[in-house]
């Protein structure tokens, strides 16, 4: 079934301040809502992005000045929303870019620098690396912060927090914020530890699972509705939903949403190998199947193997060189929900398990509790660990449901 979407509230769109967001909540004294509401309706039409239904939102941003935070997942078919919207008259005095950078090239981690756009001439304001909000002195010249990016539904995803940040500084500088939704890939099942605010970092700032089940616009809604943001300030929030989507539908993402994720399969996977980023077991990185082979010198099966090498998008790889042992999961078959089953039989398997984990918290901090490491080294089951995270994932569900702007899946 596919649904399509009925815009209340018009007149309330980018025009209130301090806009509490819950979706289904009443406008309070303390907080205005201007998060558009849905009401689903059958209709056998496609499924639209937010950014794809201009006539939605290029009235909220007539006569204004536009700061995009975008990157090359920022399209509507095949044009950047940058020259789309220019090509409105639309007045853009700045984009702001994320982790990989406007043009999404640049390595995980790596540090993106201020420049300018070679196409349009714009300036590029890097939000990773030291500077990750938006300064004031960045926003003088921005009445609109619009955050058009493509999640894959994992904490640790970075653009979420760059998002978060995005709206912190808008609360404190009284902008407004724009976010044009799009659908969540791993949107349809909730897995995962509720973070541990006392670990909190940049790959994990708000107490959710690691598969949260929520797009950006459902987010974003929860992040101001519950008053997560520095000072328990809310922003001037607005979202665009998707057209004629659930959490029940398929969503193959047309472009690649950072360098190492190049496919379904890397997206489907990813929720559950990003753990090893605390390890001594290489992802694939510097290899053309990353996120979709796992590989460690010290794994005792020797039936499959690769060696990581530079790359574009890779160019020092972890274990860079070094015959890595392991697993192919470029099969369809094996892209199966979150799970811990990776992470327990690459230890078990480990014939170095006293530096299996990187010697940091690192690992903590992806995975969002001080306990998993421990329940690991314990020999602990995958059902065991799973029990350890209620009641606080049954507690989230019911959260989630609060800011839910798409129907369910089962």
């Amino acid at each position: 079934m596919t649904y399509t979407f009925i815009l209340l509230y018009t007149s309330l769109l980018l025009n209130l301040a301090g806009c509490a967001s819950k979706p289904q909540a009443s406008a309070s004294a303390e907080a205005s809502h201007t998060s558009e509401q849905v009401t689903a309706m059958p209709q056998a039409t496609p499924l639209q992005t937010g950014a794809e239904q201009t006539a939605r939102y290029l009235p909220l941003l007539q006569g204004k000045r536009v700061g995009m935070v975008v990157n090359q997942t920022s399209v509507i078919g095949k044009t950047h929303l940058v020259d789309s919207l220019l090509s409105h008259g639309i007045k853009i005095t700045a984009i702001f870019a994320p982790e990989h950078g406007f043009r999404g090239e640049a390595d995980a981690g790596a540090h993106v620098k201020d420049s300018k756009d070679t196409r349009t001439g714009l300036p590029i304001v890097s939000l990773y690396g030291s500077n990750r909000k938006p300064q004031p002195s960045q926003l003088q010249h921005v009445d609109v912060l619009l955050f058009d990016i493509q999640d894959v539904g994992a904490r640790f995803y970075t653009y979420i927090s760059t998002m978060h940040y995005v709206m912190e500084a808008a609360a404190e500088n009284n902008k407004q914020v724009l976010v044009l939704d799009r659908p969540n890939p791993n949107g349809h099942y909730v897995d995962g530890p509720v973070m541990d605010m006392s670990l909190k970092s940049f790959v994990g700032m708000h107490p959710i699972p690691i598969v949260h089940g929520l797009t950006v616009g459902e987010l974003a809604n929860m992040i101001n509705g519950e008053k997560w943001l520095e000072g328990k300030r809310q922003c001037q929030l607005t979202v665009i939903p998707a057209a004629n989507y659930t959490h029940s539908t398929p969503y193959v993402l047309p472009v690649r949403p950072s360098p190492n994720l190049p496919n379904a399969q890397a997206i489907a996977l990813y929720p559950s190998l990003c753990l090893f980023e605390g390890t001594n077991v290489s992802l694939g990185r510097g290899t053309p199947t990353p996120f979709q082979v796992i590989g460690s010198p010290y794994y005792k099966d020797k039936s499959f193997s690769f060696t990581p090498v530079p790359l574009p998008g890779a160019q020092d790889p972890p274990l860079k060189n070094q015959k890595c042992y392991g697993l192919d999961l470029t099969s369809p078959a094996k892209a199966r929900p979150f799970t811990l089953a990776y992470i327990l039989d690459f230890y078990k398997n480990s014939t170095n398990q006293d530096k299996f984990f990187i010697n940091n918290n690192f690992f903590e901090k992806l995975v969002g509790t001080n306990e998993l490491r421990q329940q690991i080294k314990a020999g602990k089951t995958e059902a065991e660990i799973k029990a350890s995270w209620e009641p606080a994932l049954t507690n989230y569900k019911q959260l989630r449901k609060q800011y839910l702007l798409y129907p369910d899946f089962k």
